[in-house]
């Protein structure tokens, strides 16, 4: 990477500054080895939910809270967030991270379990928005859930979804890097269900528009 690159990505990550209670979440998560989102990719979450005046969110996988943190603060008066994390310890972490940004628990409701078969009980075009980070279930089914979950005109958001810029590196063929790769060629090429970009911010976040 270029030197004027990384001069240009470390001036849009650190150009909105973080919260104190973001930040604390953020160590938190670099001491369990949490990927979280980037300050640039939770303050592009955070302008979308509020551009989108998004009511009902879902975030697969909560970490130690920063990203659910960043979102919080774009969802509309009265919405809800509900964020999923297979991990006990990490939705523990969230929760304190929550109660020090004073963040009711009406307004972000944090679930221990599989996000994947949490994800297969929501109600149908009940959401606004739909925020993913963990990427171990079933990804083809992961698009039709999305589909069916997001009202018509609500986004999916892949974050991290370059996997560390292996996606991009098209000799990169780990199990993993094919598999995020060919989600995203899924999702490009269903254009009667959706419309999508992609952002560079971070590791990359993926949106797709339900049409």
């Amino acid at each position: 990477m270029s030197t004027e690159r990384e001069k240009i990505e470390e001036f849009i990550e650190s150009f909105i500054v973080e919260e104190l209670e973001i930040q604390g979440a953020r160590t938190r998560g670099a001491e369990l080895g949490s990927d979280e989102p980037s300050a640039g990719s939770g303050a592009f979450l955070q302008t979308l939910a509020r551009a989108l005046h998004a009511k009902n969110v879902v975030e697969l996988g909560t970490g130690t809270g920063v990203g659910t943190l960043w979102l919080a603060g774009g969802v509309d008066e009265g919405g809800t967030i509900t964020s999923i994390d297979s991990e006990a310890e990490h939705v523990q972490l969230a929760r304190e991270a929550c109660e020090e940004m004073e963040v009711s628990t009406q307004r972000v409701r944090l679930i221990h379990g599989s996000p994947y078969d949490i994800l297969n009980k929501l109600t149908d075009s009940g959401y606004d928005m739909i925020v993913v980070r963990d990427y171990s279930g079933d990804l083809l089914d992961l698009i039709e859930q999305s589909h069916r979950i997001l009202r018509t005109g609500g986004i999916c958001l892949l974050v991290h979804v370059l996997h560390g810029g292996k996606v991009a590196d098209l000799a990169q063929r780990d199990e993993v890097t094919v598999a995020r790769r060919e989600l995203l060629r899924n999702l490009r090429a269903d254009r009667e269900r959706w419309i999508c970009s992609f952002n560079g911010v971070g590791d990359g976040i993926f949106l797709a528009v339900k049409r």
